[in-house]
C-alpha cells in the first residue's frame, strides 16, 4: 500500500469511514448469503456421510491444503471434542510418512474448494488403496477429488469476499459450517450427552461450566440465611458480611421461604430499621437444584436478571443447600486459558 494511501486511510480513521464500515458489512452479508445457499444444497448426501462414518470402526483423518487444512484442523476438532473420533493430517506431510496415520477401519474426509489440489494425491491413492471411504468437500463436480470420493458434498457457487475474488473466505466459511453440520449432525445421532463433552472438557471454561452446580457453589457457614424474625439490622449485617448482596430466609424447618436483595432494601427503606426479615422478604425466590450444571445456573441467573442463586437440594426443593454468585463464573473465565 503506498504511503499516501495508508496516511489517507489513517486520516479517515480518525473521524470514522463509512467505506470500511460499509465493506466490512457486505463481506458478512456474502458469507452469510453463502451459508445461506449451503443449507439449501444439502442433499442425501449429506445423511451418506454421516452414516459412513456411523458405521466405520475407526476414525475421521481429516486432510487439506492451505486455508483447507485449517478449517479442516477446526473441523477434526470439532468431531473429537462432540464424540466422533478424529485427527487431522497435513497433505504434504502425508507424502513424507504420515499416509501411516490412514489405516484400515478409518474414514478419510478431504477439504480442496479447487478439487484439484496435487498435495491431496498421495493421500487418496492411500485411501484408495486401503480401500478405506472417501468423503470429499469441494466446489467442483467434476475435480479429481470428487471423483475419488465415495461420498461428494458440494459446495454451491459463491463468489469469495475477496475484492478481487481469491483469497478463500466465502469457502473456507461454507466449509466449516458444513464440518460444525457434520459434527452436530453426528453428535445427536449418536446420542452424545452434556456429560460426554464434559469428560472430554475437563480444563478450561466449557468444562467448568459442565460441572455440577454444587461444585462451585458457596455452601455451610458462607450462606447468607437469617430467620424471618430476624430485625433487618441484623440482615443488613449478614448480607454485608458474606458479600453476596442477598439473604435467604429459612423457616424454622430450613425450609427457603424467601431472598432479600438490595433492592428489597431500596423498596422498604421508610420503614426499614423497624422491620424483620419476614416483612422485607420476596418470597418463592428463583433456585436452582444442586444436581444441575453450572451453565445452567448462570442462564437461570441472565434470563431473570440477577446476580445471586440458591442452590437447593435435589431431594427437596424447598432445603438450601448453597448459593452461587454472577461473580463465581467471571472468576472462571479468568482462570481460564
Amino acid at each position: 500500500m503506498a504511503l499516501d494511501t495508508v496516511r489517507t486511510f489513517e486520516l479517515k480513521e480518525r473521524f470514522g469511514d463509512p467505506e470500511t464500515l460499509a465493506h466490512g458489512r457486505e463481506v458478512i452479508r456474502l458469507e452469510a448469503a453463502a451459508l445461506g445457499q449451503l443449507a439449501e444444497v444439502i442433499d442425501e448426501s449429506f445423511a451418506r456421510a454421516v452414516s459412513l462414518i456411523l458405521r466405520i470402526p475407526g476414525r475421521i483423518v481429516v486432510s487439506g491444503m492451505g486455508k483447507s487444512g485449517h478449517i479442516g484442523r477446526k473441523i477434526a476438532a470439532t468431531l473429537a471434542s462432540t464424540g466422533t473420533p478424529a485427527i487431522f493430517v497435513h497433505p504434504a506431510e502425508a507424502s513424507h510418512g504420515d499416509l501411516g496415520m490412514l489405516i484400515g477401519g478409518d474414514a478419510l474426509l478431504v477439504l480442496s474448494n479447487s478439487g484439484g489440489t496435487p498435495e491431496l494425491r498421495s493421500i487418496l491413492g492411500h485411501a484408495k488403496a486401503l480401500n478405506i471411504p472417501v468423503i470429499a468437500i469441494a466446489a467442483q463436480a467434476g475435480s479429481h477429488v470428487m471423483q475419488q470420493a465415495d461420498v461428494r458434498l458440494l459446495l454451491p457457487p459463491a463468489r469469495e469476499a475477496c475484492p478481487v475474488n481469491i483469497a478463500p473466505t466465502t469457502s473456507t466459511a461454507m466449509m466449516l459450517a458444513l464440518g460444525d453440520a457434520l459434527a452436530m449432525a453426528l453428535m445427536r445421532v449418536r446420542g452424545f450427552s452434556r456429560d460426554g463433552i464434559q469428560a472430554l472438557h475437563p480444563g478450561g471454561t466449557i468444562g467448568q461450566r459442565l460441572l455440577p452446580v454444587s461444585t462451585v457453589m458457596h455452601a455451610g457457614d458462607r450462606m447468607p440465611l437469617v430467620g424471618p424474625s430476624a430485625q433487618m439490622r441484623d440482615v443488613i449485617v449478614t448480607m454485608t458480611s458474606l458479600s453476596f448482596g442477598v439473604a435467604g430466609v429459612i423457616d424454622d424447618r430450613g425450609r427457603l421461604i424467601g431472598i432479600i436483595t438490595d433492592g428489597d432494601l431500596r423498596r422498604h427503606i421508610d420503614e426499614l430499621m423497624a422491620s424483620t426479615a419476614g416483612d422485607v422478604m420476596t418470597r418463592g425466590p428463583v433456585t436452582i437444584s444442586a444436581d444441575r450444571m453450572a451453565e445452567d445456573a448462570l442462564a437461570l441467573m441472565n434470563a431473570n436478571r440477577i446476580t445471586s442463586l440458591f442452590v437447593v437440594s435435589p431431594s427437596d426443593s424447598r432445603i438450601p443447600v448453597g448459593l452461587v454468585h454472577v461473580h463465581d463464573f467471571l472468576r472462571m473465565d479468568q482462570s481460564c486459558p
